[in-house]
């Protein structure tokens, strides 16, 4: 059985590359040596200058900051108030809980395409059209209905007896929370953290539907001015602008694989 596994894994795994392969291969290659005909092959290396190019004329600097702070802030306001919607739907026993979790999870049956023109007309009319704030409310909703929905499993599979044995001490209901739960669940809130900020950091259509402003537009709505028709970019420096976007949520869950790893595993201890 394992000599056919180890094969059909290589064919996969190379397949699941060759895409990697090609952008890498054609965000490297000179901008007057791109050839659509022999995308498959090597030509040259100017990466970097790709990267300054599209750096420059997608003018990203402006936005990483933004989205940087897009992707921290929301992120960690969404795991927060889904852990709490957990904690009082579990621990506390929330009178209804059940129907408060299909409310809150609920936001998640709608597409969000669907929601665009409302959203976009609260916005206009609530001053919060093109402001960092209303791109952290609206990335903080979105996200607070699947950590909400992961929380409420973890904090299923902790014994009763944790939560009584603390009340018994005298912990108060905030105190167990914030000292018991939180530090217990650590791993599940740090793989909710790095799927939500890889959605917040990867977002295209709010950012183009909510902002306007190079300081308040997300960088993938930014990057995708290259392509436009006044970016007049090439390909390569079009790939290469992808290629860097992409890495810091790569590094992200390189550098966070081992609580990802564990976060997966819920309720488990």
């Amino acid at each position: 059985m394992s000599r056919v596994k180890t094969p059909f894994l290589v064919v996969l795994g190379l397949i699941w590359l060759a895409p990697v392969y090609l952008l890498i291969v054609n965000a490297s290659k000179p901008v007057d040596g791109y050839d659509a005909k022999t995308v498959w092959k090597p030509a040259g290396f100017a990466l970097f200058s790709n990267f300054g190019d599209a750096w420059s004329k997608a003018a990203l600097g402006d936005t990483l900051v933004a989205t940087t702070m897009y992707s921290v802030i929301a992120p960690v306001l969404a795991v927060l108030i889904g852990a709490a919607a957990g904690y009082a739907i579990v621990v506390l026993r929330l009178k209804r809980g059940f129907l408060w979790f299909v409310f809150i999870f609920g936001g998640t049956i709608f597409p969000l395409q669907m929601i665009l023109m409302p959203l976009f007309s609260g916005y206009a009319n609530s001053g919060l059209y093109d402001t960092r704030v209303g791109m952290i409310i609206v990335y903080t909703a979105i996200s607070v209905p699947f950590s909400a929905f992961v929380m409420r499993n973890f904090f299923t599979g902790i014994a009763r007896s944790v939560f009584e044995a603390a009340v018994v001490d005298g912990g108060g209901l905030f105190r167990i929370f914030r000292s018991i739960y939180l530090p217990m669940a650590g791993s599940a809130l740090a793989a909710i953290f790095i799927l939500q900020a890889t959605f917040v950091w990867n977002d295209l259509l709010l950012g183009l539907t909510l902002s306007q402003s190079d300081s308040v537009r997300p960088i993938m709505p930014a990057l995708t001015g290259l392509q436009s028709t006044y970016g007049g970019a090439s390909l390569p420096t079009v790939l290469a602008g992808g290629l860097l976007v992409s890495l810091p949520t790569v590094i992200l869950f390189l550098a966070a694989q081992r609580f990802f790893s564990r976060g997966l595993a819920l309720g488990q201890f």
